[in-house]
């Protein structure tokens, strides 16, 4: 088997590339009706699952190409709209604090943190609003590749008051003003459509802040109940101590009635690409066993003088000649002395 050095140089070529997707199973683009689970979303207990978040399906749970596409959740520093897992528990641990102390966590490495939602700029934040409770929109981990793509996010929430909020993120009005934070990029939720707020300021309601804050490397949202309060009355949260107010189910409906989620994915691919030179003098005798006789000699005349053969593979070895990857040619190329050819080899990884 005849072997070709590659130079690093002149024969490998280094390149990446971003790839967008749509998030949602079957490269569904827009989200719109949604199911949910009756034994996941079981709100028994303040230790059953449901009583902490609900999945969200593409369809219905019956079927077997049903799959989860993301989650709601609500958050509350103190505990307060969840029932306590231990009665009597003067900490106020509950479903509800503990979604909040899981997402703080995340974002901020530390407990002692509430979600700020204030104009951020860098480190500094103006206008601060520190709400205690939120709600969460988690992207399943299973639906998007390397990140969700700033820009892309569409999500109207409906119900009572002004009826249709339709929410994006402010990465395109804020180009390169992203904050930095444990969970990766942070941009704000505002009024408007892919990544292009509605009005002048971040600040969509007074004294309350943004509507929210969007991590798309973490493939996860935090939604404001304060500022969406101001809008959709339906999705204020009952806040009583010792409670299952199942704020999450208010999130849900909100989202159904809304009937439009769009949010993209984004995976970065690295491809090196092996430019194989076949020159006329090289590979024009066959390695196949059976055109050699017992005694060594060519069983075929023809193969003598003029031979002709057919590349349809091309083996990549490493420096201690251990074949590591294999590309076959869609059709097979003729080679005799008259013929060269110049072979592309496409790694992705």
């Amino acid at each position: 088997m005849a072997r070709i050095n590659y130079d690093l140089q002149n024969d490998v070529v280094n390149d990446t590339q971003r790839v967008v997707t749509s998030t949602w199973s079957n490269n569904v683009n827009e989200l719109t009706t949604i199911y949910t689970s009756s034994t996941q979303a079981d709100f028994t207990t303040a230790t059953s699952k449901g009583a902490h978040y609900i999945e969200i399906y593409n369809e219905a749970t019956s079927s077997t190409s049903a799959a989860v596409q993301y989650s709601i959740a609500y958050g509350h520093k103190t505990g307060l709209g969840s029932k306590l897992y231990a009665i009597g528990d003067t900490a106020g641990n509950s479903p509800s604090k503990t979604i909040y102390n899981q997402y703080r966590q995340l974002v901020f490495g530390d407990e002692n943190q509430s979600f700020d939602f204030g104009v951020h700029e860098g480190s500094i934040i103006s206008n601060s609003h520190i709400p205690d409770d939120i709600y969460v929109i988690n992207i399943n981990r299973a639906r998007y590749k390397n990140n969700l793509k700033p820009g892309t996010l569409n999500l109207k929430l409906s119900g009572s008051g002004l009826g249709t909020l339709h929410l994006t993120d402010d990465s395109v009005t804020s180009t390169g003003s992203a904050a930095i934070t444990n969970a990766g990029r942070q941009f704000h939720i505002v009024s408007g459509s892919s990544g292009v707020r509605l009005g002048d300021s971040t600040i969509q309601v007074t004294n309350s802040g943004s509507y929210g804050l969007y991590y798309p490397d973490s493939g996860f949202i935090i939604l404001n109940p304060a500022a969406i309060d101001h809008q959709l009355t339906n999705l204020t949260p009952g806040i009583s101590s010792n409670t299952a107010d199942n704020n999450h189910t208010k999130l849900l409906t909100a989202i159904t009635g809304g009937n439009s989620f769009i949010v993209d994915s984004e995976e970065k691919i690295s491809s090196k690409y092996y430019f194989t030179r076949v020159r006329n003098y090289e590979f024009n005798f066959t390695t196949n066993p059976s055109f050699i006789d017992a005694d060594g000699n060519l069983r075929y005349s023809t193969m003598e003088n003029n031979p002709k053969v057919y590349i349809t593979t091309v083996g990549l070895y490493n420096n201690t000649n251990d074949l590591v990857a294999v590309a076959k040619l869609s059709q097979p190329i003729a080679k005799d002395f008259s013929k060269e050819a110049l072979i592309r080899v496409k790694l992705d990884y």
